[in-house]
């Protein structure tokens, strides 16, 4: 075959047309035409920009005696180990599990959320003599409760972990799906939507409105008030990131199988760099919020690290991957 067909035969297979393609080689789309007309032949340059738009060698466009089959035949054989495969029942297995855990998910990051409101109840208990304990007693009580909870979040959490261990692979590498996978996921993206958008407005409504029990209590005279708004603001919070936990975590289950969003070939060699910061930026902010609440004892003003952290995880985030892309 010679190279003016391999150029039609790989042009079609991508669904480009040769204004397309010229586009793509900066080209006009005459140029295009010549080269698969044999009326000319595109320059060594072109040649290498051809190899790499289509993932092809340069020897399987210079060289007549090798086919496209036989050049397909070779790379997949060099790229079978690399490049998983996913089938119906895998996807809907994937599927299934997540839909199952993403209450549990959204549950232990609720309880995380809410953990500092259990010592900020007993302090509030302590200051209107409910206990016969004496202050040091109250505080061991309330740091007790404080950690079983905070455990109770990470045995979730790990549970969670394990059971998605046979699916790691598809949020980190390139994968393949059975034909009809796609659809299936498709139409099941297209029927979550609505449910998807609502629980999403519902919950960042909720984060937003969730100053309002701190504002509120700041009007109260009694120094107790202080505490129970901070209990609201924290409750209100806890709800609304469970539902957009709840969704996010199914809707994402789709982007995976899909290959879309952060879950695209490009985005997930983005991720493995962000993933590494991410789990030295949570540490830290782990350590600097242990730190305050017990060196100042500020466990009622603390809770407030999380959400700063959280926006500004953000925006490292961001830059990590501007950063990535710009040395690319």
């Amino acid at each position: 075959m010679i190279l003016a067909d391999k150029i039609i035969l790989l042009r079609k297979k991508s669904g480009w047309s040769q204004e397309e393609l010229a586009e793509k080689l900066n080209v006009s789309r005459q140029s295009i035409s010549k080269w698969e007309g044999a009326q000319s032949v595109p320059g060594m340059d072109k040649i290498l920009q051809l190899s790499e738009i289509f993932g092809v060698s340069t020897d399987y466009l210079l060289k007549d005696s090798i086919e496209l089959e036989e050049y397909v035949e070779q790379e997949s054989k060099s790229e079978e180990s690399s490049m998983r495969y996913v089938s119906m029942e895998e996807a809907n297995s994937y599927l299934d599990l997540t839909q199952n855990i993403a209450h549990k998910m959204a549950l232990g990051v609720a309880m995380c959320i809410m953990s500092p409101a259990i010592i900020i109840t007993l302090s509030n208990l302590y200051l209107l003599e409910q206990f016969s304990f004496s202050e040091n007693q109250s505080q061991a009580i309330a740091l007790t409760l404080f950690f079983i909870t905070i455990a109770s979040a990470v045995v979730i959490f790990i549970s969670i972990g394990m059971k998605f261990k046979d699916f790691e692979y598809l949020k980190t590498e390139p994968i393949e799906t059975e034909y009809g996978v796609s659809g299936m996921v498709k139409s099941k993206m297209k029927a979550y939507k609505e449910t998807y958008s609502k629980y999403n407005i519902i919950g960042v409504t909720l984060c937003i409105l969730s100053v309002l029990p701190v504002i509120l209590s700041s009007f109260a005279d009694k120094d107790l008030t202080d505490g129970i708004g901070v209990i609201g603001t924290l409750f209100m919070v806890a709800v609304g990131v469970f539902m957009l936990v709840t969704v996010g975590t199914i809707w994402s289950s789709f982007n995976v199988l899909l290959q879309e969003g952060e879950y695209s070939v490009e985005g997930k060699a983005k991720s493995k760099v962000v993933g590494s910061i991410a789990g030295i930026y949570w540490l830290l902010t782990t350590a600097l919020y242990l730190f305050i609440s017990f060196y100042y004892g500020a466990w009622d003003k603390s809770w407030m690290i999380w959400p700063v952290a959280g926006v500004l995880f953000g925006a490292v985030a961001a830059i990590a991957n501007l950063v990535i892309k710009s040395k690319k």
